[in-house]
């Protein structure tokens, strides 16, 4: 699991960001992030299977659901190699990038959240997401409304500046219709992130945003 030493490590890395200080500590990586990140998703695979069957848990070193530590940063003006988070993605088995229905963890010296949606979806598929939206309205406030959902989770507040072409700026529903993507977050404590609790507390706050999940899937025409 995850202890004091992760966020140690990944504040160091945040303080050396640069490829001779991460080869000199790699073995530090390897037994205070990675390892313990691969362990977690092991313990939590037969929970996301029940679930739902179409998400994955993948406990591999690359191509699994632990998100490499590099950068990619050919387009980018922060030039710093490697992450300083660890990020897990439980990604929809329909999917190929980040950019998918997921349930996800991410831990960090800054912010320890999880959540469940999906992060910066295609131009298409965030029209159908707002063709869904706007046909289905009522059940798409249901899902927001419901208790469990208000009280634990947060909606990202991602949007566009204005309204989105094909939909009336008084639309009853623009506010979402204007977002940019669709996340809802649970923020945990960093007692809780190197608890031995963390995958029950994941996995509830997972089953609290399954309709979520479950109606973005219907917009996206993925089984859930």
């Amino acid at each position: 699991m995850f202890t004091h030493k992760t966020f140690q490590f990944l504040e160091q890395l945040s303080q050396n960001n640069n490829r001779p200080w991460f080869n000199e500590n790699k073995a530090a990586y390897e037994v205070h992030a990675r390892t313990p990140a691969l362990e977690f998703i092991e313990e939590i695979a037969p929970q996301i299977k029940q679930l739902s069957p179409h998400f994955k848990a993948i406990a591999k070193n690359t191509g699994g659901s632990l998100m490499r530590i590099y950068r990619d940063t050919r387009f980018a003006k922060d030039k710093t190699p490697y992450k300083t988070n660890i990020s897990l993605h439980f990604r929809h088995e329909a999917s190929k990038d980040a950019h998918a229905p997921c349930f996800y963890l991410n831990i960090s010296p800054t912010s320890c959240y999880v959540a469940a949606g999906i992060w910066r979806p295609s131009g298409q598929s965030l029209s159908k997401i707002r063709e869904m939206i706007s046909d289905n309205p009522v059940s798409w406030q249901n899902t927001l409304s419901a208790p469990a959902f208000k009280r634990a989770l947060t909606l990202s507040t991602s949007a566009l500046k204005t309204y989105p072409r094909g939909y009336a700026k008084d639309h009853p529903l623009i506010h979402d219709l204007k977002r940019t993507e669709f996340i809802a977050s649970h923020s945990i404590t960093k007692e809780q992130a190197i608890s031995p609790e963390l995958g029950k507390l994941a996995i509830k706050q997972f089953k609290t945003a399954r309709s979520f999940v479950d109606y973005l899937c219907i917009a996206l025409d993925l089984p859930f």
